[in-house]
């Protein structure tokens, strides 16, 4: 007989845990090397805590200015990168009543097919929402969304009222800053591991294996 879950809620990060695309980097990558390297750059100063999401995430994407048809693209992108056993791992989670949440400051629009496919509810993904022209042309991002401020994981988090015990997982400095609202804070290092993200943690794992481990014992 399996044990009843530890956690109720599991809220999980989607870029490098989830999936291992970090998405406005591989949108980045498109517009060539400079590019790239700038933005890559600053998305791994923000997570690993080194400067503010908030300083740099309008930034990246005015470099980057994606269109609606290579969001589209991204989004078979985050499927095709889905972590080993993580399907598996939700589905179980779902089956033992533990509700799985997406906190993520990618973009809303290419982590719809990935939450469908990983059988999570779309009013539990939460992103950031991104605006196109009719044409398809960038025109802008929802400035007032937390999830682009090196806090707004936490605050997002707390103001959710979701059931206790939480747990969330995550590899960036922005999920760190949760881990006084929730229960159990786990640095997922399958992808990527950040040294000072690991130090915050209440645990580590590496492998969504580890994570059932967790919250299924």
């Amino acid at each position: 007989m399996t044990n009843s879950p530890a956690f109720a809620t599991v809220i999980l990060d989607v870029d490098s845990t989830v999936s291992a695309i970090e998405g406005i980097d591989w949108l980045a990558r498109l517009r060539g090397d400079v590019v790239a390297h700038k933005v890559a750059s600053l998305t791994n100063d923000a997570m690993r805590g080194a400067i503010p999401l908030d300083e740099v995430y309008g930034q990246r994407l005015a470099a980057i200015r994606p269109r609606r048809h290579e969001l589209d693209a991204l989004a078979a992108a985050y499927v095709e990168a889905i972590a080993p056993n993580c399907v598996e791992t939700l589905a179980r989670f779902r089956h033992a009543g533990v509700r799985v949440v997406l906190v993520s400051a990618g973009l809303r629009h290419a982590l719809i097919r990935l939450a469908l496919q990983l059988g999570v509810e779309l009013n539990d993904l939460h992103a950031v929402d991104i605006r196109f022209d009719a044409g398809g042309a960038y025109i802008g991002y929802d400035t007032r969304s937390p999830l682009t401020t090196a806090n707004g994981k936490r605050s997002l988090i707390a103001a959710l009222a979701l059931e206790r015990p939480l747990l969330m997982a995550g590899d960036g400095a922005t999920d760190a800053a949760a881990r006084d609202v929730v229960d159990c804070f786990v640095a997922y290092t399958g992808f990527v591991e950040r040294e000072a993200v690991v130090k915050l943690a209440s645990a580590r794992v590496r492998s969504f294996d580890e994570l059932a481990a967790l919250v299924l014992p």
